[in-house]
């Protein structure tokens, strides 16, 4: 079993920044996954960043501005948003992989939420 605890959201101007994490803990887990994902009120939720074995890739409306990153020492995942703008206003859920030789689990913060305003 993996916990996750997020951290990091809160209220920013336009063209703002913050920064999130999420550190994984537990006994006796490999990673093979780490990413972050959003939710808006009535919307779907959606894939922001992923980072899988050091590869990285975004969804479209974030390119340029947020950027993902792993402290494999730490199991932490950071989200750094810049130009933060008013449709980036979700609720953020890090998402963990793990995965065994037979098996892979998926795990998920429990959400911070991010406001965009002025």
């Amino acid at each position: 079993q993996v916990q996750l605890v997020e951290s990091g959201g809160g209220l920013v101007q336009p063209g703002g920044s913050l920064r999130l994490s999420c550190a994984a803990s537990g006994s006796d887990f490999s990673i093979f996954a780490m990413g972050w994902y959003r939710q808006a009120p009535g919307a779907q939720r959606e894939l922001v960043a992923r980072n899988i074995g050091g590869a990285t890739n975004y969804a479209d409306s974030v390119k340029g501005r947020f950027t993902i990153s792993r402290d494999n020492a730490k199991n932490t995942v950071y989200l750094q948003m810049n130009s933060l703008k008013p449709e980036d206003t979700a609720v953020y859920y890090c998402n963990v992989i793990t995965r065994t030789s037979t098996t892979m689990f998926h795990y998920w913060g429990q959400g911070t939420q991010v406001t965009v305003s002025s």
